[in-house]
């Protein structure tokens, strides 16, 4: 069940975080209005309750050679626990794989993939994605270009809805 007991502070650490993970307990209590210790006490406690779940860098993938952006459609062959989970596992070690989802419509997962270039990717179905276990079909959507990438989730939605007001947590 989410965790929607969080009040303007709270949300406010969250979207200072999201923004720039690497801000210091002080800046980031400066930020939200706090001083250092009630800050670095929520901090700990949105970590421990498993809403911040680790602090990583963003990375430019162009710049990194990864200019290919690839949604693949997966569908497999039995819908059964084994080959669902022969199929989970060998997703995941995938490193090119960056993100995948069990969805509903034709496709049963959808991957999204990076790597350098067509070749790369060409190498990539042949070698590896049409020899994963149970897979039947697959479908490729080349990213023509990024609109919108953004790793940040809305926050929005957690004030108190029942009236609009923040919920009143302490610091």
């Amino acid at each position: 069940m989410p965790n929607t007991d969080l009040d303007a502070i709270d949300r406010k650490i969250l979207a200072a975080l999201q923004r720039n993970g690497r801000l210091s307990n002080v800046e980031l209590a400066e930020e939200v209005g706090l001083s250092p210790s009630p800050c670095l006490r929520r901090v700990r406690l949105l970590e421990n309750a498993g809403i911040i779940s680790g602090y990583h860098a963003a990375l430019d993938r162009g710049n990194l050679g990864l200019g290919l952006t690839i949604f693949v459609g997966v569908k497999v062959e039995r819908h059964h626990e084994q080959a669902a989970t022969a199929f989970r596992e060998a997703v995941t070690a995938l490193p090119e794989v960056i993100s995948c989802h069990l969805v509903s419509g034709e496709a049963d997962f959808l991957l999204q993939v990076v790597v350098q270039d067509l070749k790369a990717y060409e190498r990539l179905l042949l070698s590896t994605l049409l020899r994963l276990p149970g897979v039947s079909d697959i479908r490729s959507n080349f990213a023509i270009q990024t609109v919108k990438d953004q790793a940040s989730l809305p926050l929005d939605h957690l004030a108190d809805g029942r009236t609009g007001k923040d919920t009143g947590r302490n610091a």
